[in-house]
């Protein structure tokens, strides 16, 4: 019988043990036994075998929760790592070399901008960036040794939006693989591989986890691209621990739920905030004043939890502000079922010089607010006070 993508959250579950538990169980064990020195040999002589040798390789916790992010992307596998980090930088390794070239959007995370910019070259491996705002521009930069085109939609913190079916048109029509890092809208929001992705990467640490407990990354695609990605990961060691993958497997099985509220409370926040005095600009994926309004509503089923909003008063006014606050967490952290406000251009992203952060929209004023679970007006209420503050 096929199941919906929110059965499969909860349903999916590595083969009961004779024990015949309901909860998944916790695999914690660093190695793996043999019946005969033969069987031992065997394991190690073929990689293809299906059969668990240390926990760095595999571990029945970990693929279950590879597994189930894999049926939620509509991907045929996965690799699990250690943090949404390593995930991204195992693909960068894993597909890229000496002469090789990355497209990349300029608007990222900081540190794959970090990544791209100060050790990719070392390997001798160059990057173009490309707005996001003008796709148009994509193309052109493609080159005969172009081998990735990497995006983040929406990306962090700009809340940018990019047409990943015309994206994946242009990779395909140029061979190059075309990589998707859907940390902000989960599988239960947006699925990047119906549209033409290749891979798709998250921060599971982010809102796959959901309540701020533990660290994790996953990447899923084709079996053909995953198993390259397994023999780095296994080789090199940013391997997700089986206690990780045991807390996100039990975490996947609220997601739909959880994203569903997060993206009710945080639209609520957005129309909040339009018209507030203190405010100049307010940006989330569903309000129809985004810029890529309509992509959004063409590959989303919601807005996601992030809204951003720019502060009139500026650097002093985004401090105060976040000073102000009674409730609402600073942290550098998002995706947490408590709301959290940060700063970007003095934290996630300080690294980046002043013009490449307005590159990206990262303003002197700017505020982002992953948005929690709590009552949506105890949460705006804390807002509005900490912006009368700044």
């Amino acid at each position: 019988m096929s199941q919906r993508p929110e059965t499969q959250a909860i349903r999916l579950q590595t083969t009961r043990t004779g024990e015949k538990e309901h909860a998944t169980p916790l695999f914690l064990t660093s190695s793996f036994i043999y019946d005969s020195a033969e069987e031992m040999a065997a394991a190690f002589a073929d990689d293809s075998l299906d059969v668990n040798i240390y926990s760095r390789f595999s571990n029945p916790t970990v693929d279950e929760f590879i597994a189930k992010i894999a049926a939620l992307e509509g991907a045929e596998d996965g690799i699990a790592t250690g943090t949404g980090m390593a995930a991204i930088f195992s693909t960068f390794m894993t597909f890229l070399g000496k002469g090789d070239h990355i497209v990349s959007a300029s608007a990222v995370f900081g540190s794959t901008h970090t990544i791209l910019t100060k050790y990719l070259p070392k390997w001798g491996i160059e990057h173009s960036y490309f707005d996001m705002t003008r796709p148009e521009t994509i193309e052109a930069m493609i080159k005969p040794n172009t081998k990735m085109l990497y995006v983040e939609t929406p990306s962090n913190p700009g809340l940018d939006i990019i047409d990943i079916e015309k994206v994946a048109e242009i990779c395909k029509k140029h061979k190059v693989l075309f990589v998707v890092d859907n940390c902000f809208a989960t599988p239960a929001v947006q699925q990047p591989i119906k549209y033409g992705a290749d891979l798709v990467l998250h921060s599971a640490t982010k809102f796959i986890d959901g309540q701020g407990r533990v660290l994790g990354g996953v990447v899923v695609g084709r079996k053909e691209l995953v198993k390259p990605l397994y023999l780095f990961v296994r080789n090199t060691g940013p391997s997700m621990s089986a206690f990780n993958a045991w807390v996100l497997t039990k975490s996947l099985e609220t997601l739909f739920v959880r994203m569903d509220k997060h993206a009710e409370n945080a639209l609520k926040i957005a129309q909040g905030l339009q018209g507030n005095a203190k405010v100049s600009q307010v940006k989330y994926p569903f309000l129809e004043t985004h810029p890529q309004y309509a992509i959004a509503k063409k590959q989303m089923s919601n807005g996601g939890a992030i809204v951003t909003f720019e502060i009139k008063a500026g650097i002093d006014g985004g401090r105060k502000f976040l000073n102000a606050l009674k409730m609402i967490s600073m942290t550098n952290n998002l995706g947490d079922t408590r709301t959290i406000a940060s700063h970007p251009a003095s934290t996630t992203h300080s690294k980046l010089t002043e013009e490449e952060r307005n590159a990206v929209g990262i303003t002197p004023g700017l505020i982002r607010v992953s948005v929690g679970l709590e009552h949506v007006e105890d949460i705006l209420e804390d807002i509005r006070q900490a912006l009368e503050k700044s």
